[in-house]
């Protein structure tokens, strides 16, 4: 049912409650059954749609909500990974594509967390993990899982972290007989390396490591026998393709004549040739690679920013293109009407515009600034993103647009950390965590004092995740600088978040630190927010979900219990979730926070219609 929204609502509530649809998924065996998650109803669910006539029908009710699913390859089931607090724990489950109740997918996978499912016809691949460490799970004929490996170290299934969608049996090779997970039982999950194994007995085909340099794998070829994995290395530039070839151990570069960021998003049905995605200073483009020749010809697509990319049965090409102004649309290749839209557009926002400056160290920063209509100088919010591995990209955030709305000027940038800029750059912060993103932020700021209209008085700084960990920091050791900060779902106490992270969180803590907190005690003292919270003098927002298991909610307790020892100005929003909400009522009541919170705190902004001052809670005990 499509959530009903009144003409009446305030603009920045319209725009987030206007339907997002993601990339669908399906099988080259039932291509016309496919899977999408969309906000329609009023919180994230998968939908399924049958091509051939035309319907479309919500699948899930999940609670917590969710965006991901797959659908079996006889396009009979929708699968799905079910979490039921938020902690993104769970089962897997599925429910009949045509409709009707969920059922345990695999008997024998736990409730745990998930590295990765992988659907062949015959067999089924899982990677799990729990507090006892990484399991490798394979089911076949409809039987029971059963255990094919166990590690202390992180096993996922390849294919799992790509960025874009792969092909259908992902970490299956087309016949099912080859299974490739990436691990780091080297002790490096920020650098996996790749095994290929036999996908029923768990013997090890063949080993690939690259020392001190990421591995990842994309896709099989799609024929049957033929053994040639598309993987991504960076032995040259940042997730290079490349073909391995299992049969001879041969590994051979696609003939790419740039070194950015670069998927195989998948292969043509055919194997003759691959669909490349390249990122490019935070906008994103697709090129068909001829395998025979090298030849690489630019597709067709608008300027944004892509969720998705795929080679249909039929060779159409699909993918989902968002940008700063607009939501998410489905195209075709060729064609300007969409493939599939959400059923109702979203109000338009203002265009991102490119922005660049110099570090102290003399590097190029890319970012996007978005300009409000008001004259300058504009009151400016720092908005910075979480990972540190992620990126921000030219992309729909009703949240952006409501801040640009009150006034301000929003900048967002590409610290030293991210991806899409090189392994040079992202592995900038290993063992050296909080200090050049705080560099980063401060050139960033004085360039926007400098050049572009921001106003000093009146700059204020937010981030969820590590660009809540970041806020803390740079608040308190540079507690001049922003006369306000807010921080989602941060990383306050490191020494005691990593107590509470999921088990993947902490192999790529003791990765990105050098060790265990425990082991990196100067580190923990010079770059733990905690360790800096008596230097705060502005007032502080903070949100925390209860079931939290990537910034946990008891270290954050932590940081505002010294906040309150010293009678700082600070508000605390809890809500009953994990890390995020999938809850779009939820999400616009933490927004209105946020919003209420900037119009108190930063002089002469707007306070937008249906922003509503709220009653801060009292912050339970630290556990």
């Amino acid at each position: 049912m499509l959530a009903r929204v009144p003409d009446t609502d305030p603009l920045w509530q319209r725009r987030f409650r206007a339907p997002i649809v993601g990339f669908p998924t399906w099988s080259s065996h039932a291509p016309d059954r496919l899977v999408y998650a969309s906000s329609e109803s009023g919180i994230y669910q998968l939908h399924a749609w049958d091509r051939a006539t035309g319907e479309r029908r919500q699948i899930t009710s999940e609670p917590v909500g969710l965006i991901a699913g797959e659908v079996t390859p006889d396009g009979e089931w929708v699968v799905w990974h079910r979490d039921t607090t938020g902690d993104e724990s769970g089962v897997w489950v599925a429910a009949p594509f045509a409709g009707g109740p969920s059922e345990p997918f695999v008997e024998g996978l736990p409730v745990a967390w998930d590295g990765g499912l992988s659907i062949g016809r015959q067999r089924i691949a899982a990677a799990m993990s729990d507090r006892d460490g990484f399991d490798l799970y394979v089911a076949e004929g409809g039987g029971a899982a059963r255990k094919l490996a166990h590690s202390e170290e992180s096993i996922e299934l390849g294919g799992a972290g790509a960025m874009v969608a792969g092909t259908d049996q992902g970490a299956l090779s087309a016949d099912e007989t080859l299974l490739c997970i990436e691990h780091s039982e080297h002790g490096d999950q920020i650098h996996p390396s790749l095994r290929v194994v036999d996908a029923k007995t768990g013997a090890t085909i063949a080993d690939l490591r690259d020392e001190g340099l990421a591995l990842c794998a994309f896709a099989w070829s799609p024929i049957p026998g033929d053994q040639r994995l598309m993987i991504g290395h960076e032995r040259r530039g940042e997730r290079m393709p490349a073909i391995w070839d299992i049969a001879t151990g041969e590994v051979a570069d696609l003939p790419i004549p740039w070194d950015r960021f670069t998927e195989v998003a998948d292969w043509w049905p055919d194997a003759s040739a691959v669909l490349l995605f390249e990122l490019r200073d935070g906008r994103d483009y697709l090129h068909r690679l001829e395998l025979a020749t090298g030849a690489i010809t630019p597709l067709p697509v608008e300027p944004g920013s892509m969720t998705g990319a795929r080679v249909r049965p039929d060779g159409a090409i699909w993918y989902r293109l968002q940008r700063g102004e607009h939501p998410g649309v489905v195209f075709e290749i060729g064609h300007d009407a969409p493939i599939l839209a959400p059923p109702r557009p979203a109000p338009p926002g203002r265009p991102y515009l490119p922005w660049t400056y110099a570090n102290p160290h003399g590097q190029r920063v890319q970012g996007w600034r978005i300009e409000p209509e008001a004259p300058k100088p504009w009151p400016t919010l720092m908005l910075i993103h979480g990972g540190p591995t992620s990126v921000d990209l030219d992309a729909w955030s009703p949240q952006v647009q409501a801040i640009v709305d009150m006034g301000f000027q929003v900048a967002m940038l590409n610290y030293r950390g991210s991806i899409g800029f090189g392994a040079a750059w992202r592995d900038a912060l290993i063992g050296n965590i909080g200090w050049p993103e705080v560099e980063d932020i401060i050139a960033g700021h004085d360039d926007l004092l400098a050049n572009h209209g921001a106003d000093g008085a009146r700059s204020a700084i937010a981030g969820w995740s590590w660009g809540g960990y970041l806020t803390l920091l740079m608040q308190g050791m540079h507690p001049g600088r922003f006369i306000a900060g807010v921080a989602g779902v941060p990383v306050a106490d490191y020494v005691s978040a990593y107590a509470d992270e999921s088990p993947l969180l902490q192999a790529y803590d003791r990765a990105l630190l050098g060790g265990e907190p425990a082991d990196v005690p100067q580190l923990m003292r010079e770059r733990s927010p905690i360790e800096y919270v008596d230097r705060v003098t502005a007032p502080l927002l903070i949100t925390a979900g209860e079931n939290d298991s990537r910034c946990p909610l008891p270290q954050i307790l932590n940081y505002v219990e010294r906040l309150k020892a010293r009678n700082h100005p600070h508000e605390l929003y809890l809500f009953g979730t994990g890390h995020s909400s999938f809850d779009i009522d939820e999400r616009i009541r933490q927004l209105g926070v946020v919003l209420d919170f900037l119009a108190r705190t930063v002089p002469g902004v707007e306070r937008l219609a249906g922003v509503k001052p709220w009653q801060p809670v009292e912050a339970p005990a630290p556990a």
